[in-house]
């Protein structure tokens, strides 16, 4: 386990292009991927990296942590838009190479065990980005998802669709079901790299990196992963004991 405290989220976004640019440039490469906030100072590096010829995405494969369930892709609250918008649109990557779940798939739990069955295909993941919620869950494996969990349909709490209520015009409009990649596709990747910023996720990091490993805490369960590291700006590793690089 790894850990790096940066200064600021513009910090963390380098540094996190950083360890996986160096992999990219090894081989064939798979990278998984997420939303939010937290991501975007990556992906504005990896964008950057690439306008400057410094990576090169022709080749390499993404798949995506969720997608609500009854958004299709032209909605502009839908993770596969935001992909779009935020990274997909500005680098040489094949669109045809980007998987986020099909959340208006007929059949969602087949949609579910193709998608796990699709990243086995490909090899398995090489290195998967992820956040953190300030209640612990990374995609959207909730406190008290099952820490062996794949790829499934979940059910979305009220303070989720209440924190997400922000993004759509009502509480009414905010999906109540998602598809997510589990804990235990997650710790599937070889690699893993989790950022947060802000001091509202310190609690959520001490208790992730310094907590036991629990279902109430989900993100705790990277503590198992062979190689998980963990960027923080200093606001939210302000709670750590643990030692840290800086």
């Amino acid at each position: 386990m790894r850990i790096i405290v940066v200064k600021d989220k513009k910090q963390m976004g380098v540094r996190a292009a950083q360890l996986i640019a160096a992999e990219m440039k090894k081989k064939h490469f798979v990278l998984g991927l997420a939303t939010g906030s937290t991501p975007i100072p990556l992906y504005q590096e990896l964008i950057r990296a690439n306008k400057a010829g410094e990576l090169d995405f022709a080749t390499v494969i993404t798949f995506n942590l969720d997608e609500y369930v009854g958004l299709p892709a032209t909605h502009d609250q839908s993770y596969r838009y935001f992909m779009n918008q935020e990274l997909f649109d500005h680098i040489n990557i094949d669109k045809k190479n980007t998987h986020v779940p099909n959340g208006m798939a007929k059949d969602i739990d087949g949609e579910c065990d193709e998608y796990e069955a699709t990243i086995d295909d490909v090899g398995g993941i090489d290195y998967q980005v992820l956040g953190i919620g300030s209640n612990g869950h990374i995609g959207f494996n909730e406190p008290g998802s099952s820490l062996g969990s794949l790829t499934r349909i979940k059910t979305l709490t009220l303070k989720t669709r209440q924190d997400n209520a922000r993004f759509f015009k009502s509480l009414d409009e905010v999906p109540k079901y998602a598809i997510t990649m589990g804990i235990g596709s997650v710790m599937k990747a070889q690699k893993v790299v989790l950022m947060a910023n802000g001091a509202n996720k310190a609690d959520a990091v001490k208790a992730a990196l310094e907590g036991p490993v629990m279902a109430m805490c989900p993100a705790s369960a990277l503590q198992l992963h062979r190689f998980a590291t963990y960027i923080v700006t200093e606001d939210a590793a302000s709670k750590l004991t643990l030692p840290v690089e800086r």
